[in-house]
């Protein structure tokens, strides 16, 4: 209800407790200040009313009633779309007969529509890379219903790359502003070419092995093997109990350094369980959704000009982690594995 209308029904109470007209304005110039009914309006619904008008609507007015939106117009409108959702309101106007703005009401208040932009991902996958995501997940689920501390048991671990200069973040560069001051302004700039390569494995408890590669060396399966064996040490020193009872899950993604025969063959030796991880996942890797994305956060928009440089503030940042951090990184993975699973591994 409108406040021209609300003020009508004011009226028409006005009316049957017996007031004047002269007094009905009075009361709503009162309640309603500058807003309230004109004097001819205000007399000509108190005489309407008082006459027996019980409607406090406009009356219908001639001439063509708006028939635009009907429920044809909608289903024509709906299909259109449907077919090929790239369509602009104009070229639905044009192919169904119908004006702009009419278009426009149907996909916006009928079908409650939006035009969005489409969603950057890293890889738009396949049916079959869908399922291998769900059943990756369920199967993760089912170990931890058959073993409440399963995630306890979890050593995971990856490798990325840190910048000697990595550009801030949109939310970083924002600053506020008066009405009177111009926008802030910064110019576009690219990552460095100065960069380490971290490795790290960590589980709920903490950091449990990281470290550099040496500049100029890649992961290929003779240097990941060499780091594994760096990592069951440091199980041995760190984690004793996972030590002695052998009874721990090595997870880490399907870079070909991870899968090759090799490494396969000496996990396998040193009876090592690996979790499967699905292709095309980082969102399902608690390294690259969680832990390199923060330790990375805060050295955003600042310069370093050497590698040691780099390496000491990315072993400052790591040493900063909390054991809740951990906690609360694993139980984001769980979480994770039941959206995967709800989205059908979208």
């Amino acid at each position: 209800m409108n406040e021209v209308e609300e003020q009508r029904v004011c009226v028409k109470f006005c009316v049957k407790l017996g007031k004047s007209g002269a007094e009905t304005l009075q009361m709503l110039r009162t309640a309603y200040g500058d807003s309230a009914l004109k004097k001819t309006a205000c007399y000509e619904w108190h005489k309407k009313i008082r006459e027996g008008r019980t409607s406090t609507k406009d009356d219908d007015r001639m001439g063509r009633p708006a028939t635009s939106r009907t429920t044809t117009a909608t289903d024509l409108v709906r299909q259109q779309v449907m077919g090929n959702r790239r369509l602009t309101i104009r070229e639905i106007s044009a192919e169904s007969g119908l004006s702009y703005g009419t278009c426009h009401l149907i996909l916006t208040k009928d079908l409650g529509m939006r035009r969005i932009s489409a969603k950057m991902v890293p890889k738009l996958l396949t049916d079959d890379q869908k399922e291998k995501r769900v059943s990756c997940c369920i199967k993760l689920k089912d170990a931890l219903t058959q073993d409440p501390d399963f995630i306890s048991k979890v050593v995971t671990g990856d490798e990325s790359w840190v910048y000697g200069y990595d550009p801030e973040t949109k939310s970083q560069s924002s600053h506020w502003k008066s009405p009177g001051s111009p926008r802030p302004k910064k110019a576009r700039m690219s990552r460095s070419n100065v960069k380490t390569l971290l490795i790290t494995f960590f589980d709920i408890r903490g950091v449990v092995h990281s470290e550099f590669l040496p500049h100029g060396q890649t992961v290929n399966q003779h240097v990941y093997k060499d780091i594994l064996i760096r990592l069951r040490d440091s199980i041995r020193r760190k984690r004793r109990d996972l030590w002695l009872s052998g009874d721990w899950y090595l997870h880490h993604d399907n870079a070909p350094a991870h899968t090759s025969l090799m490494v396969r063959q000496y996990l396998a030796k040193n009876k090592v369980t690996v979790l499967n991880h699905p292709p095309y996942s980082p969102d399902l890797a608690p390294c690259d959704f969680y832990l390199f994305p923060k330790v990375k956060l805060t050295m955003k928009g600042e310069r370093f000009d050497d590698i040691p440089t780099i390496q000491e503030n990315v072993t400052r940042q790591l040493r900063s982690f909390m054991e809740s951090d951990f906690q609360h990184c694993m139980d984001q993975w769980k979480r994770r594995w039941d959206k995967c699973i709800a989205s059908s591994g979208d």
